[in-house]
């Protein structure tokens, strides 16, 4: 409510479902909304991954996949069934392929890519928002820095996040009036698995993490708990005003 102070972002009473959740940004805001109090829902699509060491203590997990119109009402079910009620929901699944320009991307990945990108994020939004409507709840995409600007060489991936932004700000006009907010973050580069394999792929992994660090105006990457703690916000009654937010977590990237 305006005029009303939240208690520092916490989730205490609250549900939270999120895809992508057994690593990198997924995972790394599951222990986040945990630790300020949120009953968490992980979605993935490797069992063994979300039941491993890195999952936080009583956070449960749901396999799915969000290219899949019955996993992800599944999913929806699933933290209902658990907990009673959902407030956040998180799109964190995706997938990129590197080095393609529009030549170079077969159709299957370019179809791929969308699947999981924008078909998944579309369909996790259409199952959860009969329960996000009860709880004038929240959601939150992750999209990408990607998705704001041009970018070589990930064709595929660019396109779709800024599928997912312009989705997220479409979102956020069509429920605002039945008090849903809905926003995105766009990260830079993040230090998760999937860099990592990028970066052994060019055969000098020192060199490259330097190369991508210096192109971030703060001479660094982020780390996945730098980019959860921005979900949680947009999450959080601190956002409480804010919907239809594109929101960069890159480093000063696209400010020049």
């Amino acid at each position: 409510m305006a005029g009303q102070r939240s208690n520092a972002g916490r989730f205490d009473g609250r549900v939270a479902l999120i895809t992508g959740g057994t690593r990198g940004i997924g995972l790394a805001t599951g222990r986040t909304l945990a630790d300020r109090g949120a009953q968490v829902v992980l979605m993935g699509r490797h069992a063994g991954e979300g039941s491993g060491a890195d999952t936080p203590e009583g956070v449960a997990f749901v396999k799915g996949d969000v290219r899949h119109t019955e996993d992800a009402a599944a999913a929806v079910q699933a933290t209902l069934e658990l907990h009673g009620r959902l407030d956040v929901l998180v799109n964190s699944a995706g997938i990129i392929y590197r080095n393609r320009t529009v030549e170079e991307h077969s159709e299957e990945e370019w179809d791929a890519t969308f699947e999981t990108n924008v078909r998944g994020t579309f369909l996790m939004c259409r199952a959860a928002l009969p329960t996000l409507r009860r709880t004038r709840g929240t959601i939150v995409n992750v999209a990408s820095y990607v998705g704001l600007v041009g970018f070589r060489g990930a064709a595929a991936y660019a396109a779709s996040k800024a599928a997912v932004v312009n989705l997220t700000r479409t979102m956020a006009l069509d429920h605002a009036a039945e008090g849903l907010r809905v926003n995105c973050v766009c990260p830079g580069s993040v230090d998760t698995d999937m860099i990592r394999r990028a970066w052994e792929a060019t055969g000098d992994v020192e060199e490259a993490a330097r190369e991508w660090a210096a192109k971030h105006p703060l001479g660094r990457i982020a780390s996945a708990e730098e980019v959860a703690r921005a979900v949680a916000f947009l999450a959080s009654d601190d956002a409480s005003f804010l919907t239809g937010v594109a929101l960069p977590v890159d480093g000063g990237i696209t400010a020049g």
